[in-house]
């Protein structure tokens, strides 16, 4: 049996007037996701146990079979897995968004938590600058992609009160650089890095294209190295994990799997999602389940994007979905699961706790008498099928317990 899990992230919303009471997802042409709601099991599932964080490491996790209450450490030290960064007991990451702060009415304020979704050169430069100027035996700082990138705290603390700088877009800032007074360090070292890129030459470069500068750097997500299970000793199962954003690829090395770097996967609108599928079709000859990740309606749902929210499910539908529930067709048996980690309303532009909507179907699946009316958030919760504990969704698709 070969398994398939495919995760739009943040596809979940909530209706919206101007498509007439539907949410982006239910208003989108999704005809891969409905075929399979409507020729299996379709429902909800709670992925953000109460009381954790709604993060995507959260979600995700739940959707490998992992409670997070047990396992979660924050989404920093999986980021620092992905980046081949070794973390000491005692060493501490934090997440480091090169992000965008402008004065607005005499108040800092929070302008772009991507800094204009910089570039991954551009913010190469500017990360290795920071390192030569602010590094030392105590603090390290690590590239990675586009605006995310690392911060290590050799000896460092992680009760820090920080804040995900995409949940604060077009606040003050000042309120919730307040809550980290009590280790000053961390703003001193802001302080330093904000000086360092006012005047720096990719900055200048950005301005005089009128593109947004990378002007500050933010702190968060962090925590320590965390302790996962080996995903195959759980299940029994060889994984493999496809993602462009460096949380998932962290997840899957702590957990085991084997992380699969797709050339042109950007973690943004124009991601390869064709070369997304065709990887995972390649790699599932080799291994018995297969994790698909796709941040572009995430990305969407952060910058209150109606329209390219709708493009990135329908291009997910189409150029992922689609072309592996085809090439599936080719195994003698197979499951596939289509889902969504949480909810990114274009509302709040930030995720939320609601169970998010999920399909199963394939081998051993029973298909419904009457169809589902499509894979959509209303139409799930229109069926009696809810997992309460999300991290138990996984033994629905590959009928395993322990």
């Amino acid at each position: 049996m070969k398994y398939v899990i495919l995760v739009g992230d943040g596809m979940g919303d909530y209706a919206i007037g101007e498509l007439g009471g539907k949410t982006p997802l239910a208003a989108a042409r999704t005809p891969h996701m409905d075929w399979i709601a409507d020729h299996g099991e379709l429902g909800l599932a709670r992925t953000i146990p109460q009381g954790c964080e709604t993060g995507s490491d959260t979600a995700n996790l739940s959707l490998l079979g992992y409670d997070p209450k047990a396992t979660l450490t924050r989404r920093a030290p999986l980021e620092a897995a992905s980046l081949g960064v070794h973390l000491s007991e005692t060493d501490v990451a934090f997440r480091c968004n090169l992000v965008t702060l402008s004065t607005q009415n005499g108040i800092l304020t929070m302008d772009d938590y991507s800094a204009g979704h910089i570039s991954t050169d551009e913010a190469r430069d500017i990360i290795e600058d920071l390192d030569r100027a602010l590094g030392d035996e105590t603090f390290r700082f690590y590239p990675g992609v586009s605006y995310r990138h690392l911060m290590v705290w050799h000896g460092g603390a992680a009760e820090v009160d920080t804040t995900p700088p995409h949940d604060i877009t077009g606040q003050a800032v000042q309120p919730y650089l307040d809550r980290m007074t009590s280790h000053g360090v961390l703003l001193q070292l802001m302080d330093r890095a904000g000086t360092i890129l006012k005047d720096h030459p990719a900055n200048n470069r950005r301005v005089e294209k009128g593109l947004k500068p990378a002007n500050h750097i933010w702190f968060w997500g962090q925590g320590h190295a965390p302790q996962l299970e080996a995903f195959e000793k759980r299940t029994g199962l060889r994984g493999a994990m496809i993602s462009a954003v460096d949380l998932l690829k962290g997840i899957g090395v702590y957990a085991g799997l084997e992380v699969i770097r797709v050339p042109g996967a950007t973690g943004y609108f124009d991601t390869d999602y064709e070369a997304k599928a065709q990887y995972a079709l390649s790699a599932i000859k080799d291994v018995d389940l297969i994790y698909v990740h796709v941040e572009a309606p995430d990305e969407a749902g952060h910058a209150g994007l109606l329209d390219e929210k709708i493009s990135a499910i329908e291009a997910f539908d189409a150029m992922v979905v689609g072309k592996v529930l085809n090439g599936m067709t080719g195994f003698p048996e197979f499951r596939i699961m289509v889902t969504t980690d949480h909810y990114t309303p274009i509302s709040v532009r930030t995720h939320t706790t609601e169970p998010v909507p999920f399909a199963i179907c394939g081998t051993g699946i029973s298909t419904p008498q009457d169809g589902s009316g499509g894979f959509s958030e209303e139409n799930a919760g229109a069926q009696v099928l809810f997992v309460a504990d999300g991290y138990k969704l996984i033994e629905r698709l590959i009928r395993f317990s322990k």
